[in-house]
């Protein structure tokens, strides 16, 4: 386990939604993906999320994600937290890929609101407490409605919060108003799940970020953190304001294909996307490049 794990940082401060690295043929690239992972943990992530949404989840294989794991684990799992994404909008799936990641020795668990069948609040409770309830394994909940359709309200988030191994909750709903009630009254450690509202949410409670943005700022996060925690919150919004374009344009589309087209930029390993995600245009190429460039990301 890392370090920096803490009761209240149970998955430490800055984890980085890794993208899932694939072949010129489309196959997985394990060797690429355990290349990618020390580099992301040499920059200063805490840890990593394999098999999210930014790693194509939806279209990978159980086996797929078992390897990736595996092989993440195999790379930095001395060093960082590997937290496996296992969340789908099927409770008994979800439960089998939660024993498999625990079988294969990931660090912990990330699940996502059930998506497109839309269940009321008791079906997320249920959901949430059955795949805890299956693994051995600290869980951080995923929460957000934009893709999921459904939002986990915070008398839900609170009553989740009394399960022993639900420790963290991976905030995208985009409401500092909400999220402030649900950190206070849940006790869950926050971790931002939106880059634009990273410091902000800090500032309501948050211990730190699960980010997209991470695959190319991460030294910038930590500091912001770092600034942040410190009681620095010019400094922190300093650093804030410059990444200011960095969000911006890693969300101008999905962000799992400008990641991968900013991390092919960098020599770094990525590959191809999996349909229905497409590559960049070339327009799209260069407007990336250019609000990286007035981030500081150095290409």
């Amino acid at each position: 386990m890392a370090p920096t794990s803490t009761p209240q940082t149970p998955f430490g401060r800055v984890l980085t939604a890794m993208v899932t690295p694939f072949t010129a043929d489309g196959a997985l690239d394990l060797d690429g993906a355990q290349r990618l992972a020390t580099h992301l943990v040499d920059a200063g992530n805490d840890g990593l999320i394999i098999n999210g949404t930014t790693g194509e989840s939806p279209t990978t294989s159980d086996a797929e994600k078992s390897d990736l794991v595996r092989a993440v684990l195999e790379a930095v799992g001395d060093r960082a937290h590997v937290v496996a994404g296992v969340g789908t909008n099927d409770t008994h799936h979800s439960i089998e890929l939660a024993r498999a990641a625990e079988k294969t020795g990931a660090h912990g668990l990330l699940i996502v609101t059930p998506y497109y069948n839309k269940p009321p609040q008791e079906g997320l409770y249920r959901h949430f407490k059955a795949v805890a309830d299956a693994a051995e394994l600290p869980v951080m909940l995923y929460d957000i409605p934009g893709r999921s359709g459904v939002p986990i309200n915070t008398e839900t988030l609170v009553r989740l919060a009394e399960h022993p191994r639900i420790v963290a909750n991976k905030d995208a709903k985009g409401d500092l108003g909400r999220a402030s009630w649900a950190i206070a009254r849940s006790g869950l450690a926050w971790y931002s799940g939106d880059d634009m509202l990273n410091l902000p949410l800090l500032s309501v409670g948050a211990v730190g970020f699960v980010s997209v943005v991470g695959h190319v700022v991460t030294p910038e996060l930590r500091a912001l953190v770092e600034a942040y925690t410190s009681g620095d919150v010019q400094k922190a919004t300093e650093i804030h304001q410059k990444l200011l374009p960095v969000y911006t344009g890693m969300f101008r589309t999905q962000g799992v294909m400008t990641t991968k087209a900013a991390l092919a930029l960098q020599g770094l390993p990525a590959g191809p996307l999996r349909a229905p995600m497409v590559e960049l245009a070339p327009e799209e190429i260069e407007q990336l490049k250019i609000d990286l460039a007035a981030g500081g990301v150095q290409l």
